[in-house]
């Protein structure tokens, strides 16, 4: 691999956090100033609508209607948490396998950011992603809510793939 290359192979997921976080920034911003407070744009007539919901609760929306300024700083304290474990393998995963980049755990750490920055400085999590069919309904979410789903998954996958690791490199 050329020199640049190998920059721009170690480089790639701390890219692809500040990215996640500044996509999710923009279309939160977006959505809160277009969109009116519960209500929607469909987008795909029965399938798929852009809205503007308020999650103060946990994913998918746990907790959501119950929600206090206690739960609001118990759930700060776990994402501060997380988050902080969450650097803790990757710095480790990044600085152990050279310019081999772990990107699913730039994304989780990008889409944990995105969604802890809401809940600090707002009290709740802005979502917009509404995906139904029929009287079925996905709860809704956003930009952090899918890179912490896309990088949960290639995680997973890449713990199945299998592949004996390369030899002098611990996994």
């Amino acid at each position: 691999m050329s020199a640049s290359g190998a920059v721009w192979s170690k480089w790639i997921g701390p890219a692809a956090a500040l990215s996640v976080i500044a996509a999710d920034r923009v279309t939160k911003r977006w959505v809160e100033s277009s969109i009116e407070l519960w209500s929607a744009r469909p987008v795909v007539p029965g399938f798929f609508d852009l809205v503007h919901s308020q999650n103060r609760g946990m994913a998918f929306g746990l907790m959501n209607d119950g929600a206090t300024e206690t739960t609001r700083y118990l759930l700060i304290a776990v994402s501060v948490a997380v988050l902080g474990f969450l650097v803790h393998i990757t710095v480790r995963a990044w600085r152990d396998r050279g310019d081999a980049v772990p990107l699913p755990l730039f994304l989780v750490l990008g889409g944990a950011v995105g969604n802890l920055w809401d809940r600090v400085h707002r009290g709740y999590v802005t979502d917009f992603l509404d995906f139904h069919v029929g009287g079925w309904y996905w709860p809704a979410f956003n930009v952090a809510d899918s890179a912490i789903s896309v990088g949960a998954v290639l995680l997973i996958w890449q713990m199945f793939r299998g592949g004996a690791p390369e030899p002098g490199r611990q996994t």
